[in-house]
């Protein structure tokens, strides 16, 4: 497949703004390249149900301003319903150990969260913001609507936020030993 196929792909895969100087390095051609492909991209989908949307710097999958109505309803239904003992999970590692990546919270549920990481931040109950470390990736984090909702100011006032930070270090310290001995990390 094409360069224009694979910005797709990536961009899709994505599901969030990305710099062409990201695509350009990525690929490893010239940024002229990509906005070429990004042109054809866009001419691509113009009548599809998914759009190309692109300022001057970014480009992200969008899906079309015409189904905004079968969208908003997905939304609505999405936030009506309970967000499961994952979502719970998740929301607690974030609570407690965040800011963190997915690759991150992955590591510590033991299963993909990607999916769980969505519904999360349709409710606003988290944030992603990019990862100064790592610009290929995002930090997840708790919203300020959040902490309000559980009547707290700061993440700190949480239920025994001392000893559970304390036993998520020792869990992590322990982890970090076996894998760098080879041995079977926990799980």
């Amino acid at each position: 497949m094409g360069i224009v196929e694979q910005i797709e792909a990536v961009l899709f895969y994505r599901s969030a703004p990305m710099s062409v100087r990201e695509l350009s390095a990525f690929f490893e051609v010239d940024e002229s390249e990509v906005f070429s492909a990004l042109d054809t991209l866009r001419e691509k989908l113009h009548e599809g149900p998914i759009r190309l949307v692109q300022t001057e710097t970014e480009a992200q999958l969008a899906t079309a301003p015409e189904l905004a109505d079968v969208i908003e309803k997905l939304r609505k239904d999405d936030m009506s319903r309970d967000i499961g003992r994952a979502g719970a999970e998740t929301l607690a590692i974030i609570l407690y150990r965040g800011p963190l990546s997915r690759a991150e919270i992955d590591r510590i549920r033991g299963v993909n969260s990607t999916f769980i990481l969505r519904n999360l931040l349709i409710r606003g109950l988290i944030k992603r913001t990019e990862n100064k470390k790592d610009q290929r990736t995002f930090l997840y984090s708790t919203t300020p609507e959040l902490l309000a909702h559980l009547g707290i100011t700061r993440r700190e006032e949480l239920p025994d936020f001392e000893r559970i930070m304390d036993t998520l270090d020792t869990f992590e310290n322990e982890t970090s030993k076996q894998t760098e001995s080879g041995a079977p990390a926990l799980s």
